[in-house]
């Protein structure tokens, strides 16, 4: 059952007056220390700290540099260099400084914490106490990404907006994002996780004001075991919220289901969206063309014929989260078109490339699970091509499950009759198995060990109306394969 045609009106926060970024809240040293609990080595209390980095290569004049330290690196050896490229701050944990050094960078201001990732976490918590402002958080097991970028987009429409670039969702990337907030007026964030409370941290940290879970699928369930432990993990973004509200993809099995379970409840406020299932928005006459898709959606006098720049079933429920998005914001249903006609996605999430012999691309080869293989096997079936050409890779973190997860793929493979299959993995071969058991043709399927070999076939093969996918985890580097291609 739909449960209106189109929504007249959702307040953001009835009681609450959004807050347009008009002035700076910049941290200044004092700041800092107050939050962090560090020690003042030497500088000046007031300097007021705009620009941020963990990495001297890309080190700008008066940046704050934090010396952060992981299991392969220690970025607190190379508080000097920082300052000499020009940073104005340095921010490490466990260094002795020498009456000489200290000397040498007497203009400089050094601080000393005891953990330099927390003291970045506690930063970014404190700025962002300061603004009041719509923070939208984003998580799910597939599609967190193509949702960002089509939220935002709609959310700029209408207010300053900043947003997590690139895969910077994470325990470092998302504090850094958050320290790059200046006059702005809205903030549309990723959270990704591996096992929980990571999601926990980091809401933790965003203080979300509306949150959104895009699906579950099996992504990690290698770490976590079960994909129900998965939304118990993805529903970790309910913690760091003072007044609990989420949108959902109701479609999604796992989703429903709690939906159905908690949507009578007082705790939390749900903003269901669907196309099977109840939907807080319905949307009549879909449309799904090659590299773009269609669909008409009720507005408050007139109907919205809203046209998506991606082709894909998927990116049809992402435009119908980002709708609900722009109406909770209060932004016109002519600007919540605009937004999702305009958007661009992230490099390397269906990234459509044209080469010049003829050839077209699609580059999605940033990451994989079973849920987005599916999805992209599915679009890529839908394209009008002399051969459509699969070439798949490992998924990762897919713990005992990942034997059966491949050979689901390989299922697919075969049931979108892909012309050719082209492989490489250790586990990229129970694809290969798995869509030979289905009848694919053996001639027309490839395994190679290594990503030239993959290369050489495909610029030996390539001919002109070819469509590629190439698709796998991060790290299986197949964006190489893209590169070589070009």
């Amino acid at each position: 059952m739909k449960l209106v045609a189109h929504i007249k009106k959702i307040e953001y926060n009835a009681n609450e007056k959004i807050i347009r970024g008009d002035s700076l809240k910049n941290l200044k040293i004092k700041d800092i220390l107050e939050c962090t609990k560090g020690e003042l080595i030497q500088g000046d209390l007031e300097f007021e700290c705009i620009n941020y980095s963990k990495d001297t290569r890309t080190i700008c004049k008066d940046d704050v540099y934090i010396a952060l330290k992981g299991e392969n690196f220690n970025g607190n050896l190379f508080w000097k260099e920082a300052l000499d490229k020009g940073a104005k701050v340095v921010i490490v944990q466990e260094i002795m400084f020498s009456k000489q050094e200290l000397e040498n960078y007497k203009d400089k201001t050094i601080i000393k914490v005891k953990d330099t990732l927390k003291a970045l976490q506690d930063m970014a918590k404190y700025k962002r106490s300061l603004y009041n402002i719509p923070v939208i958080a984003i998580t799910g097991s597939v599609g967190k990404t193509s949702t960002k970028d089509i939220v935002a987009n709609v959310v700029a429409q209408k207010y300053k907006t900043l947003k997590t670039e690139g895969n910077n969702n994470n325990h470092i990337g998302l504090p850094l994002t958050i320290l790059k907030l200046q006059d702005h007026e809205a903030f549309v964030l990723e959270m990704g996780m591996n096992h929980f409370k990571e999601i926990s941290l980091l809401t933790d940290i965003a203080s979300p004001t509306l949150s959104i879970i895009t699906n579950i699928g099996t992504s990690h369930i290698g770490n976590l075991g079960s994909r129900e432990n998965i939304l118990k993990a993805k529903l970790e973004i309910l913690e760091g919220m003072k007044k609990p509200k989420i949108i959902i993809n109701n479609d999604n099995d796992l989703l429903n289901k709690w939906y159905i379970e908690n949507k009578d409840k007082n705790d939390v406020k749900i903003y269901p969206y669907a196309i099977e299932n109840e939907s807080l928005i319905s949307i009549k006459d879909i449309k799904l063309e090659e590299n773009s898709s269609t669909f008409t959606l009720a507005g408050d006098e007139k109907e919205y014929l809203i046209n998506i720049p991606v082709g894909g079933k998927h990116f049809v429920y992402n435009a119908m989260c980002a709708v609900i998005v722009g109406k909770i914001l209060n932004i016109s249903n002519d600007k919540i078109k605009n937004g999702i006609q305009s958007f661009e996605l992230t490099k390397k999430r269906m990234d459509i490339i044209n080469l010049s012999n003829g050839v077209e691309i699609i580059n999605d080869s940033y990451n994989a699970s079973y849920e987005s293989m599916k999805a992209s096997l599915e679009y890529l079936k839908n394209r009008n091509a002399n051969r459509k050409i699969a070439v798949l890779g490992d998924m990762f973190e897919l713990g005992n499950f990942e034997e059966q997860l491949h050979k689901d793929v390989g299922r697919e493979v075969a049931k979108n009759k892909i012309d050719v299959l082209i492989c490489s993995g250790k586990c990229s071969k129970y694809i290969v198995e798995e869509a030979i058991n289905n009848n694919m043709n053996k001639n027309n399927i490839f395994y190679y060990e290594s990503k030239e070999e993959i290369i050489d076939k495909l610029k030996e093969m390539l001919k002109k109306g070819d469509i590629v996918l190439i698709k796998a985890s991060n790290g299986m580097r197949f964006y190489d394969i893209v590169d070589k291609l070009k």
